[in-house]
């Protein structure tokens, strides 16, 4: 995945023309004024933290969010994807380096409570697990985390068995080699693609 966080429109459509179709963005607002033109050639989805007052435009504008941590935001989710009849993918993210800054669900008997209050919802389809690694060059640091994710998400699929988990998407341009080790089915790249992001 192409991770557009704070690159210019034209940087998005040079990608688009190169080839890529699969993008992400971390803002709402900004994925809109980016994409608005270019929605119908790409795949786009959400990775960053989405507040429930943006859920609406969020679900009428993204395929996929990824950062899904809480049942009231899948909920207020799913509710907007209704109105506009267009199922929503998610990603439940998990907190698996306890970096208080980061959001994610750290606690493993949450994340099966998550699960089982968003399986009934009817525009919602959970796809898997995300997760950042911990800012750290410590690769054994990195690798636990990964490796923990992984752990969850094989779980995940033995307690839930009809649920489409196939996606576990975790690693970014300074520890994607790990993640794929350690089983990532999606890497999140930006820096990597494109160079040293832009300040805003």
């Amino acid at each position: 995945m192409a991770v557009t966080k704070t690159l210019p429109q034209s940087t998005v459509e040079a990608a688009v023309e190169s080839g890529m179709r699969l993008f992400g963005e971390n803002r709402v607002q900004e994925a809109v004024e980016k994409y608005h033109d270019l929605r119908e050639s790409v795949e786009l989805h959400l990775i960053g933290h989405l507040q429930r007052n943006k859920a609406k435009v969020a679900a009428g504008f993204f395929d996929w969010v990824q950062s899904i941590d809480k049942s009231e935001t899948a909920e207020h989710l799913d509710k907007r994807a209704a109105d506009g009849g267009k199922r929503i993918e998610v990603l439940l993210e998990v907190n698996t380096s306890g970096e208080e800054s980061k959001f994610g669900v750290r606690i493993e008997d949450d994340l099966w409570s998550l699960i089982e209050q968003i399986i009934p919802l009817d525009y919602t389809e959970m796809r898997g697990l995300m997760t950042i690694g911990p800012f750290t060059d410590n690769e054994q640091r990195l690798r636990a985390s990964f490796s923990h994710l992984r752990h969850l998400f094989e779980k995940a699929k033995g307690i839930f068995p009809d649920l489409p988990f196939d996606t576990l998407s975790m690693g970014m341009s300074n520890d994607y080699e790990i993640a794929v080790e350690e089983g990532s089915t999606l890497v999140r790249i930006g820096t990597a693609l494109f160079g040293a992001r832009q300040t805003t």
